[in-house]
């Protein structure tokens, strides 16, 4: 099993979020919980869209990192 990393975005409407690693993926909603479902999905349609087309799937290679800071001073 692959662990892809997806990057949520907050907009002024919603929500919005795509996989760096599978272009071209990439999706909206209104809320956090709803993308969240949608990129899930999202996930597994592209990928089924890459094998049925003949396309190998790309692997992991993404990393994150969450960096703390003092924006205070």
């Amino acid at each position: 099993m692959n662990k892809y990393v997806v990057i949520y975005e907050r907009s002024a409407t919603g929500w919005g979020a795509y996989v760096p690693d599978l272009p071209g993926l990439g999706v909206v909603g209104s809320t956090l919980e709803e993308t969240r479902q949608l990129i899930r999905d999202g996930i597994g349609f592209h990928i089924e869209d890459l094998r049925s087309g003949g396309n190998q799937v790309p692997p992991p290679s993404t990393l994150f990192e969450e960096v703390e800071v003092n924006v205070y001073g």
